[in-house]
């Protein structure tokens, strides 16, 4: 049977990886790549890369670690982003936020401390968060949630001495939580908590050097701040963008290995101009989707790729659905993405394994092909529309094996 051939090729492979793909390396993928293989559709594309199930594997800038391996290992923590470099991942991502002492830190959101980490399980802690924990408000016939529990704990909260004594967990919240215990809950069924036993948090300056040592590039994302700037009184949008660059020169990091990223276009501009040698690789992390963006509609489109272009933007980073559209019934590129083709700039894409179970059409990041895709094999038939017509030179994704062995096998 082709499934039992798949999965002994996955423990030959992992044994492969075992003895050294490249010096130094132990990339393991698991078995979920040969799962989605397995569940492809038949044709050319499931032939080559079932051909591939006994590759050795080398690690690929390809193969972009989203907030670590999220899918399975608390986001932003040291374990996550070394399962992530263990899956082959070439580039680990940062997502930089700022401490009450503007410390730098590593979180995907400035004020997402009560759905990511154990702060509302630590009284004194949660007692500083920007919005208490407020229960859910029940129906008391039926149970039914009237107004869902929250509560709102920012990093700017929390001195670095502070913040190092959360640990994190998977995002998630439960909004029917009367108590924070039960508010640490929610995870989804398609993730899991087996790993959330420990959750290390890092600063920027700590995830420099845990990189430098996984012999990973590095992508820090500064994030849009949550709190008014300049914040507390003198720290501006600036000293902020310039801070996040000056840990890496002051940590000896060449720019070629880091990709700087920001939804702001005016801190890739700032970088552009201030940091040439950073700019160079910065990313313009476009988010035009929000809005009434279409992917195949022009008139929708600002910026336009010409105006990135222009303004002398190297690399845009729209998300995955963005890219894509649907004609006659096969998933091809859209128009937005031959258009920044055709401006010469560099793209990259994200988040790919982000949306769990793809039966039902993949949620917020499959939107423009949700029609196309109905089960968990049709994340290769995507990734290699993204990889061969689109043309990305990387995707983020949850869980970076997947990446990782389709670009082994292509030889990206």
């Amino acid at each position: 049977m082709r499934c039992k051939t798949l999965i002994i090729a996955a423990l030959a492979c992992l044994l492969a990886g075992a003895s050294g793909a490249m010096a130094g390396e132990n990339i393991q993928v698991g078995p979920r790549p040969y799962y989605l293989v397995e569940n492809m559709d038949d044709g050319p594309l499931k032939e080559s890369l079932e051909m591939c199930a006994d590759k050795p594997l080398k690690r690929t800038a390809f193969s972009i670690g989203h907030r670590g391996a999220p899918m399975q290992f608390p986001e932003h923590t040291r374990e996550s982003y070394e399962a992530a470099a263990r899956m082959g991942a070439g580039v680990l991502e940062c997502d930089v936020a700022f401490t009450k002492d503007r410390v730098l830190v590593c979180r995907h959101s400035q004020c997402d401390l009560a759905t990511t980490t154990d702060i509302l399980s630590i009284p004194e802690l949660a007692a500083k968060c920007s919005k208490p924990f407020t229960p859910a408000r029940l129906d008391p016939a039926t149970g039914k949630v009237l107004e869902p529990a929250t509560a709102m704990c920012c990093t700017s909260d929390l001195t670095v001495e502070e913040f190092k004594r959360l640990k994190g967990k998977m995002d998630a919240s439960n909004p029917a939580a009367t108590t924070p215990e039960e508010f640490l809950g929610g995870t989804p069924s398609w993730r899991t908590d087996l790993y959330t036993a420990t959750g290390t948090l890092v600063t920027h300056k700590e995830s420099i050097e845990l990189f430098k040592k996984l012999g990973v590039k590095m992508t820090p994302e500064l994030k849009t701040p949550s709190v008014d700037m300049p914040f507390d009184g003198d720290y501006t949008q600036e000293k902020y963008a310039r801070q996040m660059i000056d840990e890496y020169k002051q940590a000896g990091v060449d720019p070629s290995m880091v990709y700087a990223q920001s939804f702001r276009l005016d801190d890739v501009l700032y970088w552009l101009k201030s940091e040439p040698a950073f700019g160079e690789q910065a990313v313009f992390l476009d988010e035009d989707g929000v809005g009434e963006f279409h992917q195949d509609k022009p008139a929708t489109w600002s910026p336009t790729p010409a105006e990135l272009k222009a303004k002398g933007v190297r690399i845009v980073a729209p998300a995955l659905w963005m890219l894509v559209t649907v004609k006659d019934g096969k998933i091809v590129p859209s128009a937005y993405a031959e258009a920044i083709k055709a401006e010469g700039m560099k793209i990259i894409t994200w988040s790919l394994e982000r949306s769990g179970l793809l039966t039902d059409g993949g949620g917020w990041y499959y939107q423009s092909i949700k029609d196309v895709v109905r089960k968990p094999g049709d994340t290769y038939t995507l990734v290699d529309v993204l990889a061969q017509q689109v043309g990305v030179i990387g995707i983020f994704s949850d869980w970076p094996g997947t990446v990782t062995y389709y670009a082994n096998c292509k030889g990206l």
